[in-house]
């Protein structure tokens, strides 16, 4: 890459704005966009290409397989080219926010259009110097050809005149063939990986500006707290520190509020702050407890809730079934752990303030800034850097809105650190979650019947009030595909004061696992292959669910096929199946187990992933690799457990990671449906733990219902 991220924040401020004027800024799906020349493909100032990425990388390869959707269509040569991250402007770049496993799928049709445009408009180019029909020329590898008598001109050449004609409309542009693709489909290597590997790149907290000082701060331990009264003079004392200043809490952006500490460099602002004399009010949440929020959770599904899908008569065909299974599955908070902890640069003058913010919503940001400084959004420019993973955590924008308070009170560049400690024990948790099943199979060891009670602290309830409470929390549960004529879920919300949100997978993480896991407990009661159970399933299913059936009936064969599914396994070892949607995407896991004692090691995982059309195939495995380690550690590992009204882990000695040598080798397989596109960074998170709880089964004959999983007390 000639002009990167990592060259702007390395060469300062100064430097860095003279490139982004020199650009003009790249416009990004607006209705109204100018020539996509000036929006999708630019001319840099050392007389080269560069493709425009509008998505946040935060390592899940999108700086990669973005631009090779545009490429693709307009013809441009990849490896000659430079990738720029987009500027934040909600005039101009109303799709910003990364998250949802969206940026792919959304992207792929205007980015191609996009593409078409300029490969539309070059060609024409060309056309008009030479004199020729424009049909008469083609373009290939960043070259416009004409084939009759070989002349050939380069895009850097023709970009000034194409810039100057009329840009036809982006539905009306002739689309490549899927043949016709020389990069989307094929194998790619990430841009962003060799200055990873090398430690060259550039992330949040590697920003740098000239006279920048450091802020931490000190938050109350617990949920909802403030300060009641400080004295600052102790933290003014360590060397270092410049000043300390209390930040109110803004309910509108969720920030916690505290006292910040501004230093030097960040071991004086952390000593400072472990200086300064806080008393705090602990709130209205200092009671609360996981013991007695997890009796809440399971007494709300011990009664009926809120019916949000039925079909059939549940109540009858229980009753009247040949045999009945029962079980409860309950889940805990959950935080995100980002490699890199919460940070955020910024810079208030006396006309704005410039914001270098490792962020999934730069928009959001941007949005809630400007309220809090009375600015127009204009005035607040947020440059988007590198970060080291997002999760759904950067997502949020309290972070940048702490920044900005801060930075108000400084007036020069400061940046804003969350430690370890911060980071995990003020989180914004997955919620908590508990589901009462209740399954019927008639006397053939057919399922008749299925009863979903879910209870959970909802999203909603903090970001939506107003909105009802279970949208975010029954995604997979509301309907799974599996042909059982007599289904209703219900759900019941608990309140809490754990501040929740989005979480890699979000609800699907958890109904995910009650989903696949009671499946399994009725093959077991039906005396039936786990396999064969849920392809007779999925076979039987009929009307609008059925393409939907297929396609999960598609990885679930896939996955066993490359596995030794059915083949003998050793004392002790096991082998385990789930399969489940989300996002879009269709994810089959077979797990292989191999449990000693009470400790379970997962050795293998057999992943086979429908996606609709995989971009960058390397892409695809890589997420669902990292997705395979990241459910694992949530599924042996992660629970962030509450006292006293706040979270009793905060670090990674409580709250601890799958580390190498405990991580299963994967197998990724790609079915290529060529149906629409799904996401594919989430998806390879609900079907891991099912799959390994479904394994330790088969190696034991004991249920795993609960996470993490804790095989001492299940067979207690």
């Amino acid at each position: 890459m000639n002009l990167t991220r990592r060259a702007f924040v390395a060469t300062g401020v100064a430097a860095g704005a003279a490139i982004v004027i020199s650009l003009e800024l790249p416009y990004l799906f607006a209705e109204d966009s100018p020539s996509p020349l000036k929006a999708w493909l630019r001319l840099t100032p050392d007389g080269k290409l560069a493709l425009i990425v509008a998505k946040s990388e935060m390592g899940q390869g999108i700086s990669t397989g973005l631009p090779m959707i545009l490429a693709d269509e307009a013809a441009v040569d990849f490896a000659h080219v430079s990738i720029l991250q987009a500027e934040t402007d909600t005039s101009v770049y109303p799709h910003l926010g990364t998250g949802g496993s969206t940026s792919t799928r959304t992207s792929y049709l205007p980015l191609r259009r996009a593409g078409a445009q300029i490969r539309t408009l070059m060609t024409e180019a060309a056309a008009q110097r030479w004199k020729v029909p424009a049909a008469q020329c083609a373009a290939a590898a960043s070259v416009v050809t004409h084939s009759a008598s070989g002349r050939k001109a380069t895009y850097v050449e023709l970009f000034p005149a194409a810039a100057k004609l009329p840009v036809p409309a982006a539905d009306s542009v002739k689309l490549k063939d899927p043949s016709q693709f020389t990069l989307i489909g094929k194998e790619m290597a990430r841009i962003d990986v060799p200055s990873k590997v090398a430690g060259s790149a550039r992330f949040g907290l590697d920003v740098r500006l000239p006279g920048m000082v450091y802020a931490v701060i000190a938050r109350c331990p617990t949920f909802g707290g403030k300060p009641a009264r400080f004295d600052a003079a102790k933290a003014l004392a360590v060397p270092g520190v410049l000043n300390a200043f209390e930040v109110p809490a803004v309910p509108a952006s969720f920030t916690a509020g505290g006292i910040a500490v501004v230093a030097e460099n960040t071991w004086a602002a952390f000593k400072g702050r472990e200086a300064l004399d806080i008393t705090w009010d602990l709130g209205p949440h200092a009671g609360e407890n996981s013991a007695t929020l997890g009796q809440q959770l399971r007494d709300a599904t011990s009664a009926p809730g809120k019916k949000v899908a039925e079909s059939g008569q549940v109540d009858s065909a229980l009753a009247s079934a040949a045999k009945r299974v029962d079980a409860l599955y309950e889940f805990p908070f959950l935080a995100h752990a980002t490699m890199e902890p919460m940070n955020l640069t910024a810079h208030r003058t006396a006309n704005g303030i410039e914001l270098f913010a490792p962020t999934q919503t730069p928009d959001w940001i941007q949005g809630a800034v400007a309220g809090l400084l009375h600015l127009s959004p204009k005035d607040v420019i947020v440059h988007t850097t590198w970060m080291g993973g997002g999760f759904g955590r950067r997502a949020h924008m309290d972070y940048g809105v702490e920044a900005a308070q801060v930075a108000d009170v400084v007036r020069q560049p400061v940046q804003l650190v969350w430690s370890r400690e911060d980071d995990i024990a003020h989180c914004f948790f997955r919620p908590a979650a508990c589901h009462r099943m209740s399954g019927a199979l008639d006397a053939q060891g057919n399922p008749i019947a299925w009863l979903d009670r879910l209870s959970s602290t909802p999203i909603a309830a903090l970001f939506s009030p107003s909105a009802p409470p279970e949208r975010q929390e029954i995604d997979g549960a509301d309907k799974n595909g599996y042909a059982i004529p007599n289904f209703r879920l219900e759900y019941a919300p608990v309140a809490s004061g754990v501040p929740r949100m989005w979480w890699r997978s979000v609800a699907a993480s958890f109904n995910g696992f009650a989903v696949e896991c009671f499946l399994d407990e009725l093959a077991a009661a039906a005396n039936a292959d786990p396999y064969e159970f849920r392809r007779k399933l999925l076979l039987a299913q009929k009307g609008d669910s059925k393409a939907y059936a297929d396609r999960l009936r598609g990885v679930l064969e896939a996955a066993v096929a490359h596995s030794d599914w059915g083949k003998p396994m050793a004392q002790g070892r096991g082998r385990g199946i789930a399969a489940f949607l989300s996002f879009g995407s269709y994810v089959a896991y077979v797990a292989e187990v191999t449990v000693k004692g009470n400790a379970i090691q997962v050795d293998h995982v057999v992943a086979a992933v429908d996606c609709g059309r995989a971009v960058n195939p390397a892409g695809v495995r890589a997420q669902i690799e990292g997705g395979v380690v990241f459910a694992l550690s949530a599924a042996l590992k992660g629970e962030i457990t509450i006292a006293h009204g706040a979270a009793v882990q905060n670090n990674f000695d409580g709250y601890d990671l799958v580390r190498m040598p405990e991580a299963p080798t994967v197998e990724v397989h790609i079915v290529d449906s060529g149906a629409e596109l799904g996401g594919i960074g989430e998806p390879g998170v609900p079907p891991l733990a099912p799959a390994v709880a479904n394994a330790v089964f088969a190696a034991t004959g004991i249920r795993l219902r609960k996470l993490p999983f804790d095989l001492g007390a299940a067979k207690s």
